[in-house]
C-alpha cells in the first residue's frame, strides 16, 4: 500500500521536480541534454528582442515624421542614443547574471538590494511585460502575413490562437527543443538584415520603391524645428526595440553548465547583434531619404530600396513574419523560470515550481499560454489594440533592476565600482524617463490598463504570501515539533454492497485501526429498502467481525449523511484518529473509467469539507485479466 505525499509541501519550500527521487547516479551531461547551449539560447531567448527591429526604426520615424523632413534628420541620432543605452543595459544584465545565476533578472536583484515589495512590483511588471510580448509578437506576425493574403484578415484570431497553440507545444517538449526549432528562423532573419544592411550602404539610391509606389506620405509638413518633447517621445517610442534584452537574464538555469558565462555570452551576443541592425537600418532611412507611408512598413521600404522588388525582397518580409510570430518564444523561456522563482518565495502557489522531466516549467507554460489566449481574444488580433501597453512593463522592471544594481556596487565595492555605479545609475535616469513618457503619451490609449494592473498583481502576490505565512504558522514549520504520540484509532468504511473490494478494504482498515465501523446509507424508498435489507441479510452470513451501522436518509444524499456521522463520532471519541477509507474501483481501461458513478470523490468532497478527519481513498485496480488485481492507497 503507497501513500501519496503530494500534499506534504504545501507551506514549504515547493519542490523541484514533478518525478520521485531518483535513486541512480546521473552524470552533468545527463542533466545538460534538456538545457541551453549559448547558441540555442540566442535562438530561444533573444527572438522578442531579435523581431523588435521590425518596429523600432518604424516608431521613432512615426514620431519624428510630424516634424516634416527636418525632424526625420534625427533618426539616426535618436537611434545612436537608443544604442547606447541598449549598450548600458547589456553591461548590466551581464553582471546581474554573474551576480545571480539562480535567475530571475530584476526581481532577484531587487529582492536582494531594494526589498520584497520592490522586487514584487519588479515581477509584476516583466510578467506584463511577458504576456503582452505574446500577444504582440503573434498578432504583428499574423498582421504580415494578413497583409500579403488581405483574404485571411477575417479569420486573424483562429490563425494567432493556432501560432500560440504551437508555439506552447513546442515549449512543453522542452527549452532545448523550442531552441533548435526556432534556430533556423533567427539565421534566416538576422541573416538577412545584415545583408540588406551591406548591400544598402553600397548603394547611391534605392534600388526599387515599388512598396511604396501609390501610397500617402505621413509625413508632416511645415515644421523646421524640433523640441526636445518630440526627441524625448522618439526616444522612449524607439526604446520598444530593447524589450526582450532582460529574458537572458530571468532564465540563466536554463543554460548549460557554466551556465553564468554561457548566458553572459549570450546577452553580449545579443547586443552586438541588435545594436548593429537599429543602427544600419537607421543609417539606411537617412541615406534613402526614406519618408513613412501608410500600409507598408518602414523594413518594407528598405528592402525595396536595398535588394529591389525582387526575391529578396519577399525573403524578408516572409522572415520578418515568421520571427513576428515565433518571438512569442522568449516569453515561454523566461516567464516560467520567474514564476518558479516567486513560487519558492511563497509569491505565487507552489505548483509553479515544479518542473518535468524535460526541465520544464509546464504549469507556467499552460498559464502563460492562457492568459496569452485570452488577451488575444480581447484585442481580437489587432495589434495596434495591444502596442500602447507593450513596453511600460519593461521600463519598469528595467529602472528597478539599475537602480538596485546600484546598491549591489554601494555595498559590495569591488575595484572601479564607482564606475559601475554611475553607469547603472545613468541607465536607470535614461529607462526611468522613457517609462514616464510612454505611459504619459499612452495613458489614454490603454496605458491606463498597466497602471492598475501592476498593483493587482502585487496584491495578488502579497495575498498569496500572507495565505502560506498563516498555514506555515499553523503548522508551526521551522520549529522541533513535540515527540509523535500513539493515539486510539477508529475506520470508517463506507459500503454499498459485498465485493472483493470490500473484503479488501475492511482487511486493509483493520489493519490500520483498532475500531473497525462499516457504514452504508439507506433511503426510505420500497427499492431502497429492499437492497438495504439484502445487505443486512448477507452482511449476518458473511459474518466479517465488523459492525455494519445504517445511516437513514431522507433524501439521496451520499455524502452529507456520512460527513455527519464522522463528526459525531469524532466528538463522541475526542482522543481518537478518525480514518474514513473508501473503497473504489479503477478500471484498467481509461475510457472506462468514464462509467464509475464517482461516489468515492463525493463522499470524499463531503469529509473533507466539514470535518477534520483523515480520508483514505482505496483504489481496487482491475486489469484486462481478473486474475491480476492491486489496491493502493491514495
Amino acid at each position: 500500500m503507497s501513500i501519496d505525499m503530494g500534499k506534504r509541501h504545501t507551506t514549504g519550500q515547493a519542490t523541484a521536480t514533478e518525478e520521485p527521487p531518483d535513486t541512480g547516479v546521473r552524470t552533468p551531461a545527463a542533466g545538460d541534454r534538456h538545457r541551453l547551449t549559448a547558441l540555442q539560447g540566442l535562438a530561444a531567448l533573444s527572438l522578442d528582442a531579435m523581431a523588435s527591429v521590425a518596429y523600432g526604426p518604424e516608431a521613432i520615424v512615426l514620431v519624428l515624421a510630424a516634424a516634416g523632413a527636418y525632424g526625420m534628420g534625427f533618426t539616426l541620432p535618436v537611434t545612436l542614443a537608443i544604442a547606447a543605452l541598449l549598450a548600458v543595459l547589456v553591461a548590466s544584465y551581464r553582471q546581474v547574471i554573474a551576480a545571480f545565476p539562480d535567475g530571475g533578472g530584476s526581481y532577484a536583484v531587487a529582492k536582494r538590494h531594494l526589498g520584497r515589495r520592490t522586487s514584487l512590483v519588479a515581477a509584476a511588471s516583466l510578467i506584463l511585460d511577458y504576456v503582452l510580448n505574446v500577444a504582440v509578437s503573434v498578432t504583428a506576425g499574423v498582421a504580415a502575413l494578413t497583409s500579403a493574403f488581405p483574404e485571411l484578415h477575417g479569420e486573424r484570431v483562429w490563425i494567432c490562437l493556432s501560432i500560440l497553440l504551437l508555439v506552447t507545444v513546442v515549449n512543453l517538449r522542452g527549452v532545448v527543443d523550442s531552441a533548435k526549432a526556432f534556430l533556423v528562423p533567427t539565421a534566416v532573419f538576422v541573416g538577412s538584415i545584415l545583408a540588406m544592411i551591406v548591400v544598402g550602404l553600397f548603394r547611391d539610391g534605392p534600388a526599387s520603391t515599388a512598396s511604396s509606389a501609390g501610397h500617402a506620405s505621413a509625413l508632416g509638413e511645415g515644421a523646421t524645428t524640433v523640441g526636445a518633447l518630440l526627441l524625448l517621445k522618439a526616444f522612449a517610442a524607439g526604446c520598444s526595440a530593447l524589450t526582450g534584452v532582460e529574458a537572458v537574464a530571468n532564465a540563466v538555469p536554463s543554460f548549460r553548465a557554466p551556465a553564468a558565462r554561457r548566458a553572459q555570452r549570450t546577452e553580449v551576443a545579443l547586443g552586438a547583434l541588435l545594436g548593429v541592425m537599429l543602427t544600419g537600418l537607421s543609417i539606411l532611412i537617412g541615406r534613402f531619404h526614406l519618408q513613412p507611408v501608410e500600409g507598408v512598413t518602414v523594413l518594407a521600404q528598405l528592402a525595396d530600396a536595398s535588394f529591389g522588388h525582387n526575391l529578396a525582397f519577399y525573403v524578408v518580409q516572409f522572415a520578418t513574419m515568421v520571427l513576428l510570430a515565433l518571438a512569442a518564444n522568449t516569453s515561454f523561456g523566461g516567464l516560467p523560470v520567474l514564476m518558479s522563482l516567486l513560487a519558492r518565495d511563497n509569491n505565487l502557489p507552489h505548483v509553479f515550481a515544479l518542473k518535468a522531466d524535460r526541465q520544464v516549467h509546464r504549469h507556467g507554460v499552460l498559464a502563460l499560454a492562457v492568459v496569452s489566449a485570452v488577451v488575444l481574444l480581447f484585442s481580437g488580433g489587432d495589434t495596434n489594440t495591444l502596442v500602447p501597453l507593450f513596453a511600460i512593463g519593461v521600463f519598469v522592471g528595467f529602472t528597478i533592476c539599475q537602480v538596485g544594481m546600484v546598491r549591489h556596487w554601494y555595498g559590495e565595492r569591488p575595484r572601479g565600482w564607482q564606475a559601475k555605479a554611475a553607469l547603472n545609475g545613468f541607465g536607470a535616469l535614461l529607462t526611468g524617463v522613457a517609462a514616464v513618457v510612454v505611459t504619459a503619451t499612452k495613458f489614454t490609449e490603454g496605458a491606463w490598463l498597466i497602471v492598475v494592473a501592476l498593483p493587482l498583481l502585487v496584491f495578488a502576490f502579497e495575498k498569496v504570501h500572507r495565505a502560506y505565512a498563516e498555514i506555515g504558522e499553523r503548522l508551526e514549520l521551522g520549529r522541533t515539533p513535540q515527540a509523535p504520540q500513539r493515539s486510539r484509532s477508529v475506520v470508517v468504511v463506507p459500503v454499498s454492497g459485498l465485493s472483493r473490494s470490500t473484503c479488501q478494504a475492511l482487511t486493509a482498515a483493520r489493519s490500520l485501526g483498532d475500531e473497525v465501523l462499516a457504514v452504508t446509507v439507506t433511503h426510505p424508498a420500497p427499492e431502497d429498502r429492499q437492497a438495504a435489507d439484502a445487505l443486512r441479510r448477507d452482511w449476518e452470513l458473511w459474518k466479517p467481525g465488523v459492525e455494519l451501522i445504517e445511516l437513514s436518509s431522507a433524501t439521496r444524499s451520499l455524502g452529507r449523511p456520512l460527513a455527519a456521522y464522522v463528526r459525531k463520532l469524532m466528538q463522541t471519541h475526542p482522543d481518537a484518529q478518525v480514518t474514513v477509507l473508501i473503497p473504489e474501483t479503477e478500471p484498467g481501461r481509461l475510457w472506462q473509467r468514464m462509467l464509475q458513478n464517482q461516489r468515492g470523490s463525493v463522499v470524499a468532497h463531503a469529509i473533507r469539507r466539514d470535518t477534520d478527519a483523515v480520508i483514505c481513498r482505496l483504489r481496487f485496480r482491475v486489469t484486462d485479466d481478473a486474475r491480476d488485481t492491486s489496491l493502493t492507497a491514495a
